[in-house]
């Protein structure tokens, strides 16, 4: 199997089996996002301690990469500290928006590197990521990526 096909699976079983898919019991941060041009909307409500995010869900609906994407970031960023999801959060946005982007260190996170191929997606896949930098500044407020 190649890696491309490889790649076609995890987004695939991320979208058909999201990871941490669901609500979190205030006091949670809560953001929502929106992507008016193919209706993608989801909520990402985080629980920290510290700088420390113990626990992550999203919910919501949107195509197979805005979905995958979401799931795929609530594994990489659950225990994680702040600063280094705040770096990991540059590192995707690399990845999504650069044809042959860095995916070294990313894990199952380079499963999104092919997203970069086709400009209309990268909204898809970039707006849990936006939500989500929303929830850590504890602003309840909407993300629109259009």
């Amino acid at each position: 199997m190649d890696l491309k096909n490889l790649y076609r699976e995890v987004i695939l079983d991320h979208n058909k089996h999201p990871r941490n898919f669901g609500t979190l019991a205030p006091p949670a941060q809560i953001a929502q996002g929106h992507n008016p041009l193919c209706g993608d909307q989801l909520i990402v409500s985080i629980h920290r301690v510290g700088d420390t995010v113990t626990d992550v869900r999203f919910e919501g609906s949107g195509c197979a990469i805005s979905t995958a994407s979401a799931s795929l970031m609530t594994e990489a960023i659950k225990g994680k500290r702040v600063a280094e999801i705040e770096e990991l959060m540059h590192r995707v946005h690399a990845l999504l928006t650069t044809v042959g982007g860095q995916s070294d260190g990313l894990g199952k996170l380079a499963a999104l590197s092919g997203v970069a191929e086709y400009p209309a997606r990268v909204k898809c896949a970039t707006l849990a990521w936006h939500t989500l930098a929303q929830a850590l500044k504890g602003a309840n407020t909407t993300v629109v990526t259009e």
